[in-house]
């Protein structure tokens, strides 16, 4: 038995809270269960020096937790001077998850930043990210569309990611915080409205997964990620 007494299959209340900021061309806060992260896009007229010239736009993200996003207070990463390692990965990830779906020549010489704040840590703020920040990134180019300064829609496809591990000897969808610390397997998965694959992170706890519980993993992400995209498609209407 899960500790939240879900199915295996079953993911926590998920929703999307558009335009939560009035000043970012494109905002979302996006819960799922009790992990809240605030997405916001921002639409930026320059490029990194080493993009400049070259026809084409740029999508990149910076990730953080405030710092009672967890039962402790954590310090903030801008008092200690750096961001740490995870920080860095999973804002990197965030990213190139965003980027896969961008047309970058047809955006344009801009940048959008997806800025991640975790307001509320319950597992999977990483997944949760990324799902909202398809959202707050599509507001932004609906945005653009407004003020007729893309001729092609940039927007290709839509992103969403899930975590999926194996608690107690069973594949699970969805991992809150208790059951990601004490799973024997955990992966995240961040996939495509077209079923394409962008990046699958997985790591054995305890001891090995077999071939077997990596597919019946891959099972339950498709279907939890094919959940959020439909989630995703009410959402922006």
């Amino acid at each position: 038995m899960r500790p939240s007494k879900r199915a295996p299959d079953e993911m926590r209340a998920v929703s999307f809270e558009r335009g939560m900021l009035r000043h970012a061309e494109g905002s979302c806060l996006v819960k799922f269960g009790d992990t809240h992260v605030l997405v916001t896009a921002t639409l930026e007229e320059r490029l990194p020096p080493w993009l400049k010239g070259q026809g084409r736009g740029w999508v990149t993200a910076e990730y953080g937790m405030l710092p009672r996003a967890t039962h402790e207070r954590t310090r903030r990463e801008s008092s200690a001077g750096k961001q740490s390692g995870r920080t860095l990965e999973i804002q990197r990830l965030i990213g190139r998850s965003m980027r896969t779906v961008v047309d970058l020549v047809a955006l344009g010489e801009r940048q959008i930043t997806l800025d991640c704040d975790v307001i509320q840590a319950d597992g999977g703020t990483r997944t949760a990210s990324i799902t909202g920040a398809w959202i707050a990134l599509y507001d932004c180019i609906e945005w653009m569309k407004k003020r007729a300064m893309l001729k092609k829609d940039p927007l290709k496809d839509h992103v969403a990611a899930i975590s999926c591990g194996i608690y107690q000897g069973t594949p699970v969808l969805d991992l809150d915080y208790a059951e990601d610390s004490e799973a024997e397997t955990d992966m995240n998965f961040v996939m495509t409205g077209s079923h394409g694959i962008i990046e699958i992170q997985g790591t054995a706890e305890k001891k090995p997964f077999s071939d077997e519980e990596l597919t019946q993993l891959i099972v339950l992400a498709r279907k939890g990620v094919g959940k959020l995209i439909d989630l995703q498609k009410i959402a922006v209407g």
